[in-house]
């Protein structure tokens, strides 16, 4: 049997050509694509590209061209389904079974969006031609929305007295009607209402640009009604999942770093309208990982800019702390709050595309400075409420799921809580050497983005060994057989050995190191918050750096790893694809 076109089309929108490949070539942007040596022979000079806008990758060298689903197969000798069943995972989706029941959902989803599509066009079109609705057109005019901007997304109108139930019912079946969530049984009436009649209607997109819900927006003043609402939770509608906009937003990760992430249609839809199409809103719930994790799929910078009122500014707090937890290396995520009073559309119609930008550069707050600044105002420089605010500033720490961003999230909330308590951080309470400024700290945390894994891991296990040269001579055995991967590491270990080795007394401040190394370590090894502790403890200290080793073994045979599945991808050797077995045999058993 095959797969469901749709389904296909789900896994290629999910997944950018580039990160797929990424994983197997190593890529450099050029211009709008990607360039890289050939998986399909041995190359010096890269003849190797990927289009994420165009989804395909071309080899100039063999003439080798297809989509991802091509790329795995032509280079991990996988079989179509392999290479479905191996992308659908990484984008999230679920395994396609082939089931009885799959072939009755994929029937339902179908159905599902063809109501969808015929909903949103037939009152699309009633808006921009039905001369008895004007008013409604006149309301979006009034908010100075362009007509290209109405017809691009789409936007109709439902009229207060008629229902299109019997319309659609000639075309579809009264279950799946029912179950799409647009109308709802009024048991007095004995009929299917429409939920969104006198309403202004926002058709919400799911990723790949089919209808699959609707917000919806009352335009009469002083209505009882609620001024907005979205179609319910549907078998194929999660509000937590979706993201309005994400489909048109999606293509322009390509050119942009950024997305703005607002909270409701009228600011995406003005934003755009002033020319600023790199923005999503969330659909009336708090921020979820799952849209996080979509969010840094296509972009670099996700900006949180919600209303300039108590209810933005909760919203973001609930916001932030939701997603800090999804940070990334590669990845940040930034707050921006605008004046009190205004919203995304109402500051962009006011100060324009340029100014939004220039506010944007000058006034976002990267968000672990938001969640300190936001739980500082929360404390009054008590004992007790100080200790809090460490207990509440860990406990986000330790949220984080990257172990890296861990370390230095923890790194700079306890840089400024031991500013807020100059004198008990000069005693043993806080193992911190050094208490940087916001500038200063501001600085580390940036400059740390661009230090690899190896470096990270490699700094602490040398801080360990140059302030406990007393520990290490005692239990040199434990410094046998450690890989370091990078060039500082390779040069400086062996030095430090050999002192090690040495029975002569070790002065820290004659270390054959260059200077502008030890700073390195002393500044980003992440070991140095608890170290003064473990040494207390010979037990601690020494379980601590056995895990490292551990640790850092296994990050020398992923590169390893890596390094031949690049090589066999190429060659097909089976001697090569021998040594990736014995390999990763050997990075289960560490």
């Amino acid at each position: 049997m095959k797969y469901p076109k749709e389904y296909l089309d789900e896994i290629k929108t999910r997944l950018k050509v580039s990160s797929v490949v990424s994983k197997y070539v190593q890529l450099k942007r050029r211009g709008k694509e990607f360039v890289g040596l050939s998986p399909f022979k041995n190359e010096k000079t890269p003849s190797f590209t990927v289009n994420d806008e165009k989804g395909f990758f071309h080899c100039f060298s063999t003439a080798e061209h297809g989509n991802i689903f091509d790329f795995l197969m032509k280079t991990q000798n996988l079989k179509f389904g392999e290479s479905v069943k191996t992308l659908a995972l990484q984008a999230g989706m679920r395994p396609y079974t082939f089931s009885k029941a799959d072939e009755e959902r994929e029937k339902a989803w179908k159905e599902y969006m063809s109501i969808y599509s015929e909903y949103v066009d037939f009152f699309h079109s009633e808006l921009l031609n039905n001369s008895e609705i004007k008013s409604s057109l006149d309301y979006l005019r009034n908010r100075k929305l362009s007509l290209d901007v109405i017809k691009r997304f789409k936007i109709g109108y439902v009229r207060k007295n008629f229902n299109i139930f019997e319309n659609l019912q000639k075309k579809f079946s009264k279950k799946a009607i029912k179950e799409c969530g647009i109308f709802y049984f009024d048991e007095k009436k004995n009929s299917f209402v429409d939920r969104f009649r006198d309403r202004i209607i926002f058709p919400i997109n799911n990723i790949s640009g089919f209808p699959i819900a609707i917000g919806g927006r009352i335009i009469q003043k002083n209505s009882f009604f609620a001024k907005y609402i979205n179609s319910p939770e549907t078998q194929f509608f999660k509000k937590g999942n979706n993201l309005y906009n994400i489909d048109r937003a999606r293509r322009l990760s390509n050119t942009l770093d950024q997305i703005f992430l607002v909270e409701g249609y009228m600011d995406v839809i003005g934003l755009n309208n002033r020319g600023i199409e790199n923005c999503v809103a969330n659909l009336g719930t708090a921020l979820t990982e799952k849209q996080i994790l979509i969010l840094n799929q296509f972009f670099n910078e996700i900006v949180i800019c919600f209303d300039g009122d108590e209810s933005g500014y909760k919203a973001a707090v609930r916001a932030a702390e939701n997603s800090i937890k999804e940070l990334q290396p590669e990845k940040q995520i930034s707050f921006l709050f605008l004046p009190e009073g205004e919203d995304p559309d109402t500051f962009i119609s006011k100060n324009g595309k340029e100014n939004f930008i220039k506010y944007y550069e000058t006034n976002k707050i990267l968000i672990h400075e938001f969640l300190f600044e936001n739980l500082k105002k929360q404390s009054n420089n008590s004992p007790t409420s100080l200790a809090v605010l460490e207990k509440k500033l860990r406990w986000l720490s330790n949220s984080i799921k990257d172990p890296y961003i861990k370390k230095y999230v923890l790194d700079f909330f306890l840089g400024k809580i031991s500013a807020l308590t100059p004198n008990l951080s000069k005693g043993k309470q806080f193992a911190i050497k050094h208490v940087a400024s916001l500038s200063e700290t501001k600085k580390i945390y940036n400059e740390s983005i661009s230090i690899t894994k190896e470096q990270l891991q490699e700094y602490s296990m040398l801080y360990l060994i140059i302030n406990n040269f007393d520990f290490f001579k005692k239990n040199i055995t434990i410094l046998n057989n450690i890989d370091f991967i990078t060039n500082e590491g390779v040069q400086v270990f062996p030095k430090l050995f050999e002192l090690v080795k040495s029975k002569d007394e070790i002065n820290p401040n004659m270390l054959p190191l260059e200077n502008n190394l030890l700073k390195k370590i002393n500044k980003f090894a992440s070991v140095k918050h608890i170290s003064k502790n473990i040494q207390r403890d010979e037990n601690k200290l020494k379980e601590i750096f056995l895990e490292m080793k551990k640790d850092l073994k296994n990050l020398f045979l992923d590169r390893q790893i890596s390094e031949l599945e690049s090589k066999f991808s190429s060659d097909m050797d089976q001697s090569t694809l021998n040594e990736i077995i014995e390999l990763k045999k050997l990075q289960n058993n560490n």
